[in-house]
């Protein structure tokens, strides 16, 4: 199992990427009528601007990250009735890492 859901999962993963850049610049839009954040070597902008930006811009990332690996182990426990990890968490338990 764990041979198909990594490379699965990293696919995923680069698509919740670019899902998420999409959102923030769509939300970055919306909440500081701006098309693009402001990179933090821009001398134009100020501290606190650059900050909230890298938090909005975090948070819709971490968000979307969230989601799509929730939803994926979902999906393989759906498919194959176990959740991935779960043997890691066995295996650990047995070696007497808990």
């Amino acid at each position: 199992m764990a041979l198909i859901y990594k490379p699965l999962s990293l696919l995923i993963s680069v698509l919740g990427g670019m899902i998420a850049g999409a959102l923030f610049k769509q939300v970055w839009k919306v909440v500081a009528g701006q098309d693009d954040a402001p990179d933090a070597d821009d001398q134009d902008y100020t501290w606190r601007q650059v900050l909230v930006a890298a938090m909005v811009q975090g948070a819709i990332f971490g968000l979307v990250k969230a989601a799509i690996q929730r939803a994926g182990a979902q999906g393989v426990r759906r498919t194959t009735g176990h959740w991935p990890g779960d043997d890691r968490r066995k295996s650990s338990k047995a070696r007497g890492h808990e």
